[in-house]
């Protein structure tokens, strides 16, 4: 569960789980917080899903079919180019990837 996607019964359940969290000084939310599961930094980045709708899903929306692709195309060009220079050589390399994913399924269900 995400931070921002809990309800008031979830911060109920916390108090009564982690009672320590208010003797500690700490809010209950930050017992929260490390409980949550870890980022998915290629397929799921938190800083991409805020709002109601995912950051690539408006950028589709806000392109044509022909510009969208571009932008796929770019970003795997541009992960690709980086990977050796960032530090995070696999998760450029899987980004790159995802990107490739993305503009393969989008060109193999134009083709069909």
């Amino acid at each position: 569960m995400r931070l921002n996607d809990a309800t008031p019964a979830d911060w109920d359940r916390l108090r009564t789980v982690e009672p320590s969290a208010e003797k500690t000084g700490l809010e209950p939310w930050a017992t929260m917080a490390e409980e949550e599961a870890v980022e998915d930094l290629v397929n799921n980045p938190d800083h991409y899903n805020t709002g109601n709708i995912e950051c690539i899903e408006a950028i589709e929306e806000s392109m044509s079919s022909v510009a969208f692709k571009g932008y796929l195309k770019g970003n795997c060009i541009k992960y690709l180019w980086r990977y050796d220079y960032k530090g995070k050589q696999v998760e450029d390399l899987e980004k790159a990837g995802w990107y490739l994913n993305k503009l393969t399924d989008m060109v193999t269900e134009e083709n069909n």
